[in-house]
């Protein structure tokens, strides 16, 4: 139980800068092989422990692609 992953950037995140981020915890990728599903393979359905991802009221946690990313998967 707790946390998952969390990145810190020296400066700031724009919305493409954490779309990335997200893209990179839901799927890593090394020559076009797949190698991780870090968040899958480790999110369980809702109530059980590690069913949330925690993000705040920040503007780039808004954007429209950011909830059908994580929907999607």
């Amino acid at each position: 139980d707790g946390i998952l992953h969390c990145s810190v950037v020296k400066g700031f995140f724009c919305t493409e800068t954490f779309m990335q981020f997200i893209r990179w915890l839901f799927l890593l990728e090394y020559k076009c092989h797949l190698i991780s599903n870090y968040i899958l393979d480790n999110m369980q359905p809702f109530p059980a422990s590690n069913s949330i991802i925690v993000m705040d009221n920040c503007r780039i946690h808004k954007h429209n692609n950011i909830q059908e990313l994580i929907e999607s998967r």
